[in-house]
């Protein structure tokens, strides 16, 4: 029976998860506490949030590629079949929206004419042109994402609690370094 995720599973979990809950912060902070569009400081976040966030872009493909190759440890005998299906679904829409995020992100960027930088080294290649009716659907669509996306990290989080706290199962564990 396999019990742990690979080094290189954890690995990108961890790096991902860190890079998201950074990112979704800035972006917050910058969106919320920053009301000119005018400030330096605005700026500065929204283009540190872009150059990191890119990044996600390339984490999941290589992510997804372990994911696919790699099996995974098996859920524990005391999940129902039911919960079982339903937490491989959470997953999947998890991985859903966190692809969904820096995708809209860059369109949201290109549609108003700005790049999409990758880790202040290069911009990724301009897709679409300045197109205010596209901005006016990707900008509410970035920022509805934004929002169930971070439900959904938290809800990750608690279920990743529950496992370790009242099941005291082996799930949480299995994504932890040894």
């Amino acid at each position: 029976m396999n019990t742990s995720y690979t080094l290189t599973a954890k690995i990108l979990h961890w790096l991902m998860a860190a890079l998201f809950i950074f990112v979704w912060c800035v972006g917050f902070y910058s969106d919320h506490f920053i009301l000119s569009n005018t400030d330096t400081l605005r700026h500065t976040l929204i283009g540190l949030h872009k150059n990191i966030a890119t990044t996600i872009i390339f984490l999941f493909c290589i992510r997804l590629f372990w994911r696919y190759t790699h099996p995974v440890p098996d859920l524990p005998d005391t999940m129902s079949p039911h919960l079982k299906k339903l937490t491989h679904f959470m997953h999947i829409c998890l991985y859903i929206v966190l692809i969904m995020m820096p995708v809209t992100g860059c369109l949201l960027s290109w549609s108003v004419g700005y790049t999409a930088p990758v880790l202040y080294i290069f911009d990724l290649p301009t897709l679409i042109h300045t197109n205010p009716e596209l901005k006016a659907i990707i900008k509410p669509t970035h920022i509805y994402l934004s929002w169930i996306v971070g439900i959904m990290v938290v809800g990750h989080i608690a279920a990743a609690l529950k496992h370790h706290f009242i099941d005291k199962d082996n799930v949480f564990k299995s994504m932890m370094f040894k």
